[in-house]
């Protein structure tokens, strides 16, 4: 399959939605006054079988914008030297301006109204993707203004777990700590356990009205 044809819409799955797992890595809390640093988004197929699986992962390093605050403590979580060359950054506009036009092109690919951000504590990564759209005054965002998609709680029923890691390890997955809190191994971690519910609520369904009939 390539990225433009042949591909199965995921439109009737999720009611028009396109799941988009994001993870942000920033320089704090507060989504207005704090840096969003690195932004890392993967995209999903749906099979034949109504199971989803990751298609593509995309990553952008982001300069801080003007002023921005950067907390101390929150770069010593996620390792990020906001000024080192060597993460050859880009402008805020010019990620956020790639970024929506990669989800654009995948909302109309899977015959889909709009993007619904996947996540784990998918509020977070929602609400600073929006104040960076405001940020550039970006006309065509395509994500929902609040509603989410979150593994914590779906991981809290399914598993009883909410750490991103343990919830991992409880699926069977692994977790490599050295890796944790890149904005790419979070949102692909974060991807797998989202299919992974997806898919087993799907196993389970199907289970469910075998039974019935």
């Amino acid at each position: 399959m390539t990225d433009d044809i042949d591909i199965i819409p995921i439109a009737g799955r999720f009611r028009g939605f396109l799941p988009v797992v994001v993870d942000v890595e920033t320089g704090g809390f507060d989504c207005r006054k704090d840096a969003l640093l690195e932004l890392a988004a993967v995209v999903l197929r749906i099979d034949e079988k109504g199971e989803l699986s990751r298609h593509r992962t995309f990553n952008w390093h982001i300069e801080p914008f003007p002023n921005a605050n950067m907390d101390p403590k929150s770069l010593e979580v996620n390792g990020i030297k906001p000024f080192s060359p060597l993460r050859m950054a880009v402008p805020e506009p010019k990620a956020m301006e790639e970024f929506f036009k990669v989800i654009r092109k995948e909302v109309k690919l899977n015959r889909c109204n709009r993007a619904i951000l996947v996540g784990h504590n998918a509020p977070f990564d929602l609400n600073f993707v929006h104040a960076a759209s405001d940020r550039i005054k970006a006309t065509r965002n395509p994500f929902h203004p609040f509603s989410t998609l979150d593994t914590v709680s779906l991981g809290a029923v399914m598993y009883g777990q909410t750490v991103l890691a343990r919830l991992a390890q409880a699926a069977g997955m692994g977790w490599d700590a050295d890796c944790a809190h890149s904005a790419v191994y979070d949102a692909e971690k974060t991807a797998d356990l989202f299919c992974h519910f997806v898919n087993t609520w799907q196993t389970l369904d199907a289970a469910f009205k075998a039974v019935e009939n």
